[in-house]
């Protein structure tokens, strides 16, 4: 049933799949998100977005660089590879597995509960059996989806993410049109501002709302002339997001207040974002803010549920795509066994590494069960620390291949840049991406402080893939703690040839020879 590495993976995705791809995944981001950080960060719920979403900025921008110039299946982990070594290759790459093993479950989670807004017999708190069952359905059902092709993956998420597009836009053109309240905001921020450390954890939980870029980088290597496409779907889609996140946490703050639960112990009446963000609510947050703007809410009751549960479903399928992908480029790399770039004869997809990451996705699953109704919490916290990790070293990266590979064409440059020279080359120095990386290991940072489970669970999750790394590579004879011997000068070319970006192979080798030449 599967064949040889030699096959390679299909091209078939197009500019509007590749903005789909992107979209489906971060664009369901906020139906999480928003619950958990207002539960987190009440008040600066805000200000806990913009934080996040500035450093998503940058990390969109480094992504879009890195994408056009390497068109390669395994994105960040890929860039890691080739700017720092395959260590720290392996280690981006374990933590972006991570984070798409976590996709899956999280947005399966999410998509049963949106739908339990509408059918409260599926939601956890009232049906554990059942919402288990559910989502365990869900995992499966994706990972034969992503089995058959990228071509009907794809075809089934673009419909999803343009009604998506339009349903969100409407809910925030009638939220600030009929229930936000200015002063409400004011009022909001200064009375519930939280602690230091509540607005840590909700800076740390924002960031979920922009993990998902490297979807568009995951699938380089199936898009069609992906150094024209991946800039303007990338910058398209980071500007889209930004809008969203930041536009829905400031409604959430500013709608009329509603009391749809009991007074506290002191007898104040509870604002509507902390009803919003409660373990009963938190994984359904977009659906109960609709619901409740005045004359529209009637209508958006009944179907942004619906819609954001088919949203949520295809960004879980976006998780079983990205972590198969990278699962792929990692065993390309020699940093996983080579069992996982076994592609299906028949539908040329990567069916060994599907299936395992979604079998993985099964355990998670039960794990997060157990924790009952703070599974959401569960699932955000391992979510965060696998995307700060992974982010960090993609920075350094991006920094370490302007200095090592000044040869390869960017047809898109992250901007503002300090023009240096080094080893005689003129190396323009990327002040934004050193800003990006501040910005998101504080991020990490703040994972660690905050979050006992992401704490304690994700660095174990990298040290036991290192265990693994370590065992693999010995026992295939490869070097432990060095990097294997790679000629990037073929390798770029056969990428460039592949992709169809001729004109820049053309460029890039001549760069070279006019270097040896000197």
């Amino acid at each position: 049933m599967v064949g040889t590495a030699e096959h390679s993976l299909r091209r078939d995705v197009t500019p509007w799949g590749s903005f789909s791809w992107g979209y489906s995944d971060i664009g369901a981001d906020i139906f999480v998100a928003l619950g958990l950080v207002l539960g987190a960060a009440a008040g600066a719920s805000n200000i806990a977005f913009l934080f996040a979403g500035l450093v998503y900025v940058c990390v969109g921008l480094a992504y879009t660089e890195l994408a056009a110039a390497y068109p390669v299946a395994g994105g960040g982990q890929y860039f890691v590879t080739r700017g720092l070594g395959d260590l720290f290759g392996f280690i981006a790459g374990w933590a972006v597995l991570l984070d798409f093993t976590i996709d899956i479950v999280l947005f399966a989670w999410s998509c049963v509960g949106y739908m339990s807004h509408l059918v409260p017999v599926l939601s956890g708190s009232v049906n554990p059996a059942v919402h288990f069952v559910v989502i365990l359905v869900l995992i499966i059902g994706l990972a034969i989806l992503n089995v058959v092709g990228v071509r009907e993956s794809t075809a089934f998420q673009s419909v999803v993410s343009f009604a998506d597009i339009l349903s969100e836009t409407a809910i925030l053109f009638f939220g600030f049109l009929f229930a936000f309240d200015p002063a409400l905001l004011v009022h909001t921020m200064t009375t519930h501002w939280p602690s230091a450390f509540d607005l840590m954890n909700g800076v740390s939980l924002a960031i979920i709302s922009f993990v998902g870029l490297e979807s568009i980088s995951q699938a380089a290597q199936e898009t069609r002339r992906p150094s024209a496409i991946i800039p303007r779907t990338s910058v398209a889609l980071i500007l889209t997001i930004l809008i969203f996140a930041l536009a829905y946490s400031n409604l959430a703050l500013a709608m009329h207040t509603w009391y749809p639960v009991p007074p506290d112990a002191q007898g104040h009446a509870q604002p509507f974002f902390s009803y919003l963000g409660n373990d009963q609510n938190n994984d359904k947050a977009i659906a109960v803010l609709a619901s409740n703007i005045p004359y529209f809410g009637a209508i958006a009751a009944l179907y942004v549920p619906v819609l954001g549960a088919i949203l949520l479903l295809i960004s879980s399928n976006s998780g079983v795509f990205g972590a198969s992908r990278i699962a792929y480029g990692m065993s390309r790399e020699k940093l996983l066994p080579s069992m996982f770039q076994r592609v299906h004869r028949k539908f040329r997809t990567p069916a060994t590494a599907i299936v395992t990451f979604c079998a993985l996705a099964v355990v998670v699953h039960i794990f997060a069960a157990m924790q009952g109704t703070a599974g959401l919490n569960f699932l955000g916290d391992l979510y965060a620390f696998g995307a700060a990790t992974s982010y960090s070293l993609v920075f350094l990266a991006l920094i370490a291949l302007r200095f090592n590979d000044p040869y390869s064409p960017r047809m898109f440059k992250i901007p503002v840049n300090v023009p240096i020279n080094y080893k005689g080359n003129k190396i323009d120095f990327p002040v934004v991406g050193v800003l990006g990386f501040f910005g998101i290991f504080a991020i990490l940072i703040f994972v660690l402080l905050t979050h006992d489970i992401g704490r304690i669970a994700g660095p174990s999750w990298v040290i036991l893939g290192l265990c693994g790394y370590l065992i693999y590579r010995r026992n295939k004879g490869l070097p432990v703690l060095r990097s294997r011997k790679t000629d990037w000068t073929a390798e770029q070319i056969t990428i460039l040839r592949d992709a169809g970006e001729l004109e820049m192979m053309d460029e890039y080798i001549a760069r070279i020879r006019a270097k040896t030449t000197q």
